[in-house]
């Protein structure tokens, strides 16, 4: 089955939440754009700026595990169109802040809209569409994230430039009301009874998920602390303006970026039916290719340089987004999809990401944002490396689901 088999309900599903997904990322990332302003206007801190990031990601990561339960016990989708009302509400009154304090609080709201969008999104995906193109479906689900944060890091130095700070958080948080509607009409999967829940107990007793959650806490710091300083990086140390920096990361994130999705989605998949193992293989490659061209683009001081080396090292860094929310739905039940990726975003944004830019910040004002980006490619590098646990306890588990069931049966006689 190809994108082209899909029926028309299959397409409105995906492209809702394709947009709601944009939207969100739109939301999410354009703050480390206006980092250099809020910085002037409310004289920060690095340390401080990193604060703003972690606030956001601490109440999205202890929200995320209670509204994906919620999602799979009761509505999935109405669980997803409160989230993004409420975070779009959220991202409006960030534009009110008088203070850092309130601006921290507010940001701390958009988290709490967040958490209830994207393990329901998957879930709803993996029960539309069949097992054998679920790498490239949720791959294209994350399409949106990646065009959305890519706007958003455009849309930030851009407007912060133009118009300054508080009306690009206006401008952004309008479009998710509409969006926030269109959510309450998509299908709903039958409710399921008691019975048949999963307790988060029950996903804790897997091997292969519990690796995958331990790998994930350093791709994952990498990964953000990528995102909450590139803005930074390249305006204090790469010579770019605000608006070149918002443009060009932005071009190259999309451009990179969706080609790294695509293109690790439909390796995955196609490795998927070799092997059991075969879909969770291409994540581990893409870590591992793109460290070294990311750390070269750190220390080099050419722009078109850094932007070469910077494009090519998100392209293969990319690889990861649709397997690994496809081999996280491959171990579990169908009826705890969403459960489980809210226990992994619990865990990756409470302990990793809500740290990444603190971290980072106070590295770099110790010592520079160079050296402490630094930090960041040996975390993705042992990520990259841990990943291949991952990969022999898949492998491990479906050899003894085969021999639970009784193993292959034996071929008939003459």
């Amino acid at each position: 089955m190809s994108f082209r088999d899909f029926d028309r309900r299959q397409w409105q599903v995906l492209a809702v939440l394709m947009l709601v997904n944009f939207v969100n990322y739109v939301d999410r990332q354009i703050i480390f754009s206006l980092f250099p302003a809020l910085r002037h206007d409310f004289n920060l801190s690095h340390a401080q700026l990193g604060e703003l990031a972690a606030a956001f990601t601490v109440v999205l990561s202890l929200g995320s595990l209670p509204l994906a339960v919620l999602a799979d016990r009761f509505s999935r989708r109405a669980v997803i169109g409160a989230g993004v009302l409420f975070w779009s509400a959220a991202t409006f009154l960030s534009g009110l802040a008088g203070s850092f304090r309130t601006l921290l609080a507010a940001r701390g709201l958009v988290g709490v809209g967040e958490a209830a969008y994207t393990p329901a999104g998957a879930a709803i995906l993996s029960a539309t569409f069949p097992e054998r193109v679920r790498a490239r479906v949720q791959g294209a689900f994350d399409v949106g994230m990646f065009l959305g944060g890519a706007t958003g890091i455009a849309l930030g130095g851009v407007l912060a430039e133009w118009l300054g700070w508080r009306p690009a958080f206006f401008l952004v948080g309008a479009p998710g009301l509409v969006l926030g509607l269109l959510a309450f009409r998509l299908p709903e999967p039958p409710h399921r009874v008691q019975e048949e829940r999963v307790p988060v107990g029950d996903l804790l007793r897997i091997p292969a998920f519990l690796a995958i959650l331990v790998s994930g806490w350093f791709s994952a710091f990498a990964g953000y602390a990528y995102v909450a300083w590139g803005p930074e990086l390249v305006q204090d140390y790469k010579g770019f303006s605000p608006q070149e920096s918002g443009l060009v990361l932005g071009a190259t994130i999309v451009v990179a970026g969706l080609g790294g999705i695509m293109t690790g989605a439909a390796l995955s998949d196609r490795l998927a039916r070799r092997s059991s193992w075969g879909r969770a293989a291409i994540i581990p490659v893409g870590f591992l290719i793109s460290a070294p061209l990311t750390y070269a683009a750190l220390e080099t001081a050419s722009k078109p340089l850094f932007v070469a080396l910077f494009a090519v090292g998100t392209f293969f860094l990319a690889w990861y987004h649709g397997p690994t929310t496809a081999t996280i739905h491959d171990l579990v039940p169908e009826r705890a999809r969403a459960t489980a990726l809210g226990l992994y975003y619990l865990f990756i944004n409470l302990c990793s990401m809500a740290l990444a830019p603190y971290l980072v910040g106070r590295l770099a004002d110790r010592y520079t944002l160079v050296v402490a980006l630094r930090a960041a490619v040996a975390a993705q590098v042992l990520g990259g490396l841990l990943f291949l646990v991952v990969i022999w306890l898949v492998r491990r588990q479906a050899e003894n689901s085969l021999l639970g069931a009784g193993g292959p049966e034996p071929e008939a006689e003459g």
